[in-house]
């Protein structure tokens, strides 16, 4: 042990006597997560309207109210044609294009139907989809509010009616920040356990003094070791001061145990750690070493379910996320602050964590090479 507080001794004087990688290591993220959900933010709003009116009647005139009064629609232009509405969607102006025939409102009146023309620029597959949805329901919302509708005679007899009430578990405003925020996170301590770790045994290499611990009685799980301790607690101070955030900042608070919480990240950062030190030991130079480390993380970030959700993906790419530990992270943190699960409920994802992090590390020791 006295080796070992030796070579963190070390360490610790190395981390902080470079006070730019420490701003960078704790200031960044904690910028980064006030930033980023307010960004990366997937709720279609502010969707460009081109609205065409050939009938210039009342019920007209009132749809396009109900329509930009839903929050979810900017009206950009009303040209005559369709023709011009289309131009603008080429040109980039417009998402949507709804034309309303002439006749509408006299249609609706006499026969009790009238059909609209809607033209969606698809380039944006999530944003078509999701403003056509929104928009057929404030159209749908429209035409039972119809005088025609509310005054028509109803049928005699008893009709069976029936109610459907929902509840929202967890997120009950559907904030998408509530959903996108512990995911950030998680997502910071990857990429500042996995870069700076992987980095930090090159350097020595880079700089020649591998060497001289090559020469020295130090064991290869000491070396490993004193290096992954240092980086773990700067990991959970910035755990710590992201949870501060999400707190302080968007009003999250965890509604489950922080003692899961935090055995959950103290887990994690062990793996993610022991992935950069196995990077280092690969890799000749820091250049070598970030790109290295830059090719899985990606794939970490992509197929983690940070952004998607894991069970829309293909079989084969399933198979891939379950054997990347920030998947289970992800999923646990997020279970433990908006849901409250507890260990118990988690502990499948918590063996997960402790079998990577066992994996990685010793991988680590193993391909390190004190002949270097």
């Amino acid at each position: 042990m006295k080796v070992l507080s030796f070579i963190l001794e070390k360490e610790f004087k190395q981390i902080f006597r470079d006070r730019t990688i420490l701003a960078m290591m704790l200031v960044a993220p904690i910028v980064q997560l006030i930033v980023l959900p307010l960004v990366a933010n997937f709720d279609v709003k502010n969707i460009n309207l081109v609205y065409i009116n050939h009938d210039q009647s009342t019920y007209s005139q009132q749809l396009i109210q109900k329509i930009t009064a839903s929050g979810y629609f900017i009206l950009v232009e009303a040209p005559f044609s369709y023709k011009e509405g289309i131009a603008l969607i080429e040109d980039g102006k417009a998402d949507v294009v709804l034309e309303v025939p002439e006749g509408f409102e006299r249609n609706l009146v006499r026969e009790g139907r009238q059909a609209l023309g809607l033209s969606i620029d698809a380039i944006n597959g999530s944003k078509s989809s999701l403003g056509g949805a929104y928009l057929l329901s404030v159209i749908r919302e429209f035409n039972t509010q119809l005088d025609v509708n509310v005054k028509a005679p109803q049928r005699i007899g008893n009709v069976a009616q029936f109610s459907v009430a929902s509840a929202h578990w967890y997120n009950p405003q559907m904030e998408y920040r509530y959903y996108i925020v512990p995911g950030i996170l998680a997502i910071l301590l990857t990429i500042i356990g996995g870069f700076l770790s992987a980095l930090n045994v090159v350097k020595e290499k880079e700089i020649g003094t591998i060497e001289q611990i090559n020469v020295t009685p130090i064991k290869k799980w000491q070396f490993i070791l004193g290096k992954l301790i240092p980086f773990l607690v700067v990991g959970l101070i910035l755990f710590t001061l992201g949870l501060t955030v999400m707190y302080v900042v968007y009003g999250i608070f965890p509604a489950g145990s922080l003692f899961t919480l935090y055995a959950f990240a103290i887990m994690y950062l062990i793996a993610i750690l022991g992935f950069g030190l196995l990077v280092s030991t690969y890799a000749d130079s820091q250049l070598q070493a970030m790109f290295i480390a830059y090719f899985f993380i990606m794939i970490f970030l992509l197929m983690s379910g940070f952004l998607t959700n894991v069970d829309s993906m293909p079989a084969w790419s399933q198979q891939i996320s379950n054997a990347i530990p920030v998947t289970h992270f992800v999923n646990a943190i997020r279970l433990i602050v908006l849901k409250g699960s507890s260990f118990a409920q988690l502990s499948t994802e918590f063996l997960y964590l402790a079998g990577f992090a066992i994996l990685l590390n010793g991988w680590a020791i193993w391909n390190y090479r004190k002949t270097n």
